[in-house]
């Protein structure tokens, strides 16, 4: 993992790998120097520009590359196959629309959210949490993303509720989805 990454699952009491949330002692971490030796030789064109970069400055420049942001905000909305079959329950949290984490505008859906953040934020460093993360049963109100338009635009593709059985947690959830996959193979 890169340093950036792995840092927040170091600021935690018991930190978890962020691939298989085992636990892992911290003071294990090695630096991996030949992957690092790598991704500074090698180039790669942008998804949005084309232009060369560095393996090792890709995330910055895509971050900042104004061809790759604007694909970004025109992606098409999700709009489910067919409606989902579930109850919406009346004691949950408001999971449809969001408060911006950088200026407190309310009422934003998902892609709103997302187009807001991208013409008024996309310059902003400060680490915020996630409101759409924050409104899930799993959600961690207190973690900070390192990155959150990143975050918005790579986890935040389509409406949760429309896959989401809200009554069982993840560890069931992940559960129900492997019997699933496992079945259909």
């Amino acid at each position: 993992f890169c340093g950036e990454c792995l840092q927040p699952c170091l600021q935690v009491p018991s930190p978890l790998c962020p691939l298989c949330r085992m636990p892992f002692d911290p003071k294990k971490v090695e630096k991996a120097s030949s992957v690092e030796k790598q991704l500074s030789s090698y180039k790669a064109p942008c998804r949005g520009c084309s232009k060369k970069v560095t393996l090792a400055k890709m995330r910055s420049h895509v971050s900042s590359c104004a061809k790759v942001q604007e694909q970004m905000a025109n992606c098409p909305k999700f709009v489910p196959v067919v409606p989902t079959s579930q109850p919406i329950p009346s004691n949950i949290p408001n999971r449809s629309t969001f408060v911006c984490p950088y200026c407190g505008a309310r009422n934003l859906d998902q892609q709103e959210l997302v187009k807001h953040c991208m013409e008024n934020h996309r310059n902003d460093p400060n680490k915020v949490v996630c409101p759409v993360c924050s409104a899930m049963p799993w959600g961690d109100p207190s973690y900070k993303s390192a990155n959150f338009l990143q975050h918005l635009l790579h986890r935040h593709k389509f409406s949760y509720d429309t896959f989401v059985d809200y009554s069982i947690d993840e560890e069931a959830a992940l559960q129900a989805a492997l019997a699933l996959s496992l079945s259909e193979n």
